[in-house]
């Protein structure tokens, strides 16, 4: 059992009740010994998130940033990793002397997510969508030898954040607007768009050998997902599994305990 004294964390986002970080965060704590240690879910959008901040306390080890919140909490931060001053989203907030401190655990839960399926090296790599999420997909996929994606949106006026961040990261993305079809000619295919966004393409035409990663995990799945998994695209992988990977890593850094992947994913199993 620890002796470290109780701490509280949270996730930030708006809406955030779906969220499956509690969850998964206490699993950690329960195995971990952390006696005492809490994790919520607090609704918060960006206008409140500043105040927010400026209120919490001590006690506090850590927090979770979801959507809309991931370019707010980079702003927001006193200081920043390199990683997510690159990205230009932040997915984490820890406390440090000089106020709160920005990390990127996305990158991190995307490689994973992808290297725990076995994909170790990319080729050729499509994503959908440009936000937040996409731009921490891109950081991901340079570090597995795709610096240069194919980035299909629907609005390519909309993209000026995610070319930026192409830019501090080394990338070359090529963007192309939505289209009627899934292009063919990739082995890694990422869907970063909200559930129900990505339905028009679920029809494919899917490759014999592929790899689908869409980072949405409720609904789940997703029509993408299915019509994947109808075509018989060999791995077809939910945003539990980012989910899984990126709060590892956020456990590492709030507790400073490895953390404990098997009771984490026991407990997503374990969802209802």
């Amino acid at each position: 059992m620890s002796t470290v004294r109780p701490r509280r964390a949270a996730v930030l986002g708006s809406p955030v009740a779906h969220s499956l970080s509690p969850r998964v965060h206490r699993a950690a704590y329960d195995a971990l010994g952390l006696v005492g240690w809490r994790y919520d879910a607090v609704e918060c959008d960006t206008s409140r998130l500043p105040a927010l901040l400026a209120g919490l306390d001590e006690t506090w080890a850590g927090l979770s940033l979801t959507m809309p919140l991931k370019r707010a909490a980079l702003r927001a931060a006193a200081g920043a990793s390199d990683l997510a001053r690159a990205v230009g989203a932040a997915n984490t907030l820890l406390p440090h002397e000089a106020g709160w401190y920005a990390e990127n655990t996305d990158v991190a839960g995307i490689e994973q997510a992808l290297r725990s399926a076995g994909v170790h090296r990319v080729e050729a790599a499509v994503v959908l969508g440009a936000g937040g999420t996409a731009q921490a997909v891109l950081a991901a996929l340079a570090r597995l030898g795709a610096p240069a994606p194919t980035v299909l949106v629907r609005d390519v006026g909309r993209t000026v954040d995610l070319i930026a961040a192409a830019q501090r990261l080394g990338c070359a993305p090529v963007v192309r607007s939505w289209p009627d079809v899934l292009p063919a000619g990739w082995d890694v295919l990422v869907s970063t768009v909200p559930a129900g966004a990505a339905d028009g393409l679920a029809g494919g035409p899917w490759p014999a050998q592929g790899v689908l990663l869409d980072v949405v995990y409720a609904p789940w799945p997703t029509r993408l997902a299915e019509g994947a998994t109808a075509a018989g695209l060999p791995v077809v992988l939910g945003g539990v599994e980012v989910l899984l990977h990126q709060a590892a890593e956020q456990v590492r850094l709030m507790t400073g305990h490895p953390a404990p992947l098997p009771a984490m994913r026991a407990a997503l199993a374990r969802r209802e």
